[in-house]
Order: structure tokens, then sequence, then C-alpha cells
């Protein structure tokens, strides 16, 4: 099986004190995030489409504050 390869966002800072998640897309079909100070924690999996979904709906909440 392939293993995930996971990317954090460019907006996190890197620093340990922030809350941020990492997402992997290299497997076609899937999306999995985690938390990037758990590593090893559980997975959170969706369909692609799912997460365009909750991506443009972070963007849209975001343009209307």
């Amino acid at each position: 099986m392939t293993e995930f390869r996971f990317m954090k966002s460019s907006y996190s800072g890197g620093k340990d004190a922030q809350e941020c998640v990492e997402v992997a897309r290299n497997i076609p079909g899937l999306i999995a995030v985690r938390d990037s100070k758990a590593p090893d924690g559980p997975l959170i999996r969706v369909a692609p489409g799912a997460w365009e979904d909750f991506v443009q709906g972070t963007v849209t909440a975001d343009e209307e504050r």
C-alpha cells in the first residue's frame, strides 16, 4: 500500500504552539487529514469532492469576515 505523503500549510508558521493540520493528496480518490502535533494519531479520510467543498466553504467564510 502506498503511504500518505503529508504536507503542512505554508500558513502554519511551523511553530509547535500553533494548531495546524497536514493534508495528503498523493493517493487517487482519497484525501487524508491529520493533526500536525499528533502524526501517529487518527486520520480523517474524505473523498476529493468533499475536501474541495470544505476548502471552498472555509475560503468563502474567510471572505465574508
